[in-house]
């Protein structure tokens, strides 16, 4: 394995945008052979009261149904089992770079229906960085299985929204051959990839976050 190091110049810029400092240094050695990778990045799981409350709003009358228990207290400790057994994101082989989502739970989606999964997870990202979530592989091309929202984005600093950072996927089984997706309990449904990002020269975002998914929209 062979290691190369490449320049790296950082520049400053005023207030009106005219350069004022350049520096040029060593960056981080590149591994041309893997074996030194970057590590950006932690999975936790979310509070059991933020997945309770989660689940409670996505499947409380479902579930509910389910068990024979329409009691919080019945419904609680089904989603306490649900909880304990929530596995971290991790990588299928050495070579793989999306970090595998196990779904909390089983499901089954005829073609055309949706549903919306908390996953129980969290993310602490490195600055710089952030995490983009697509569907398994395998399950894109055998039942078109979709996110919703195409691509998740999961950035930095959702880590510390009112939600805990909780990541939902809210996923469809597009199948156009009438394929009905069944998938179980602790089985992969969704990959996520930390993917590095730049900003302009002249970027001078404050904003702070402090809400869910489409917080960033809110008006001040």
């Amino acid at each position: 394995m062979t290691k190369r190091t490449i320049k790296e110049t950082v520049r400053e810029y005023d207030e009106h945008g005219k350069l004022v400092c350049e520096t040029i240094t060593d960056a981080a050695p590149i591994c041309q052979q893997g074996g030194n990778i970057q590590r950006v990045g932690k999975f936790k799981k979310v509070s059991f009261k933020q997945f309770f409350d989660a689940m409670k709003d996505e499947f409380y009358e479902k579930m509910c149904a389910a068990i024979g228990n329409r009691s919080e207290e019945g419904f609680s400790d089904f989603v306490r089992d649900i909880y304990d057994k929530i596995q971290l994101p991790t990588r299928a082989t050495s070579g793989s770079a999306g970090y595998d989502f196990k779904a909390p739970f089983g499901f089954s989606l005829l073609p055309g229906q949706t549903i919306k999964i908390p996953t129980g997870i969290r993310v602490k990202i490195d600055e710089g960085w952030w995490l983009g979530c697509l569907p398994r592989s395998g399950l894109g091309f055998k039942y078109r299985l979709q996110l919703n929202n195409t691509m998740g984005v999961i950035d930095s600093d959702y880590y510390y929204s009112d939600n805990e950072g909780h990541i939902f996927a809210k996923v469809t089984n597009d199948s156009n051959e009438g394929k009905e997706l069944t998938v179980e309990a602790g089985s992969g449904f969704m990959q996520a990839i930390f993917i590095p990002y730049g900003i302009t020269y002249t970027d001078n975002a404050e904003g702070v976050r402090n809400g869910g998914m489409g917080s960033t929209d809110a008006k001040k």
